[in-house]
């Protein structure tokens, strides 16, 4: 007994005394475990290794990746705007049991269950089959499209977790492999794979760009085609077939889960960088590439980070950039454009409260006068709601351009420059008014108010328009004020009032 104790206490610590081997110095030295997944930083051979791709499986992934990334950010693209973007998700994860059911099928007819045409081929009937449970819900039944994507999304991959359980189970093979359909698994691509991705893809470029004008018709104004008489039905599929193909050759790099990610972001991350179709699919192919080539590459360096999740994270990093700094829809030029929209509003209310505090007091006749008549400022807020340190902010502004003088803090007047844009802008302001009154039959007590929402972003070609629209107003110089006239008209004429609003 003592003997077989020793034999199961030696077992035990064994495992545990081949981590450490002697040196003949004395030292002592680990040994790397199989199971050891820490992240450590690579030496510049590293580095140098990956660049400049001197490893043939490196080659392979790259071009892959980089390849499945171009396909995705162009039909992406299209599908984003036709707002069918989760409905690639749909698929991805509605191609598992065919997976699984190609497999069985090859396995009992004795062929190679895990070859890879053999399991697209399945993922792609999967897929569509799943699209179809998706249209056939949507339009025989009165739920709307998210809720048939959920229900087809969550079906169709539970049963092929329950396909793969039953893989699992047979006797003739394993399913040793099919989980990396899932997740991805790059790191196994070779040539072949690499190059069934490229033409694919290339295919389905070339598609898209043959039919770019349809599409782009399509995604914008579905209405619009309807009546030109483009098969809109035929070219819906035809978007929603490429989404399937680019689904289908992208399991194998980034696995269904992820697919999703290639189709959606890099197109949602060139959105903030343009306003044109054209431009929309450029930057996205750039994205989805450099998405896949520096995803790819990272892994290679860092042999622990999966391929597929690295990817991800990357055109997760270039859409959190674009997002931010995009120059026609990012947040910061955004915001510097609120800024500047309220700058302008501010500016405008204070050279129209000046000039209508002049003119209430018939000191617009003479330009000395008006130029060197001093408004007091609490007057100004009371025109407006403004705070007094807001209204500082103003008139400090309005100074930096030349538009008003302060001699003290609490008065200010107009410039010569000043007093002419004060006149342009009430100008334009009750030139709107005298529209809404006119055309748009709003009552002449509130107009002023529904001027103000819109008077500061009219261009100059509306402004010509209106012009044109009101010239039977034989007005030389500054527009009177239209609400105002009405309200005095309304006023000496009651009966005649009281009788339009009658009838």
């Amino acid at each position: 007994m003592r003997a077989f104790a020793l034999v199961l206490l030696f077992a035990s610590f064994w495992p545990h005394c081949l981590v450490f081997a002697a040196t003949e110095s004395g030292e002592i030295q680990t040994q790397e475990s199989i199971t050891d997944r820490s992240i450590a930083i690579p030496e510049w051979k590293d580095w140098k290794r990956v660049f400049l791709l001197q490893d043939y499986n490196t080659r392979v992934v790259i071009l892959g990746t980089t390849l499945l990334g171009m396909a995705a950010g162009m039909i992406g693209s299209f599908a984003l705007l036709r707002k069918r973007a989760l409905m690639g998700d749909a698929l991805s994860h509605a191609t598992l049991p065919g997976i699984a059911i190609a497999f069985i099928l090859a396995t009992s007819l004795g062929l190679n269950g895990k070859s890879l045409p053999i399991l697209l081929t399945g993922a792609a009937v999967s897929g569509l089959l799943g699209i179809g449970g998706i249209l056939l819900i949507r339009n025989l039944t009165r739920l709307k499209e998210d809720a048939a994507l959920g229900i087809v999304l969550s079906v169709f991959f539970g049963a092929g977790i329950a396909l793969l359980g039953v893989v699992q189970q047979m006797q003739t093979g394993h399913a040793a492999g099919l989980e990396s359909f899932i997740y991805g698994k790059t790191a196994s691509m070779v040539a072949s794979d690499a190059w069934l991705i490229g033409s694919a893809g290339l295919t389905c470029m070339l598609i898209s760009i043959l039919l770019y004008k349809e599409l782009t018709l399509l995604c914008f104004d579905e209405g619009f085609a309807i009546s030109r008489g483009f098969p809109v039905v035929l070219l819906d599929m035809t978007l929603m077939g490429l989404v399937v193909v680019v689904t289908i050759i992208g399991l194998q790099a980034v696995g269904l889960i992820l697919m999703i990610s290639l189709l959606v972001i890099p197109p949602a991350a060139a959105r903030f960088w343009t306003e044109k179709m054209a431009y929309m699919s450029l930057v996205a192919i750039v994205l989805g590439a450099l998405s896949g080539m520096i995803g790819s590459a990272m892994s290679a360096i860092f042999p622990n980070l999966p391929s597929g999740a690295m990817i991800v994270l990357v055109a997760t990093t270039m859409f959190l950039f674009s997002m931010v700094f995009g120059i026609p829809r990012g947040i910061l030029i955004r915001k510097l454009r609120r800024h500047q929209l309220n700058s302008k509003v501010d500016r405008q209310h204070l050279l129209r409260g000046l000039y209508e505090y002049l003119e209430a007091r018939g000191l617009l006749h003479d330009k000395q006068t008006a130029e060197s008549t001093f408004v007091p400022l609490s007057t100004l807020l009371q025109m407006r709601s403004w705070s007094p340190a807001k209204l500082k902010k103003i008139v400090k502004r309005a100074q930096r351009e030349q538009l008003v003088v302060a001699l003290q803090e609490d008065q200010i007047r107009l410039t010569r420059s000043g007093l002419l844009e004060a006149a342009r802008i009430v100008h334009e302001h009750r030139l709107w008014e005298l529209y809404l009154i006119t055309y748009a039959d709003v009552a002449a007590s509130k107009v002023d108010q529904d001027a103000d929402a819109i008077e500061h972003v009219l261009e100059p070609e509306v402004i010509a328009e209106l012009e044109s629209l009101l010239v039977r107003q034989s007005t030389v110089g500054v527009l009177q004020s239209p609400h105002a006239i009405q309200i005095q008209q309304e006023n000496t004429n009651p009966r005649q009032s009281d009788s339009r609003r009658a009838n």
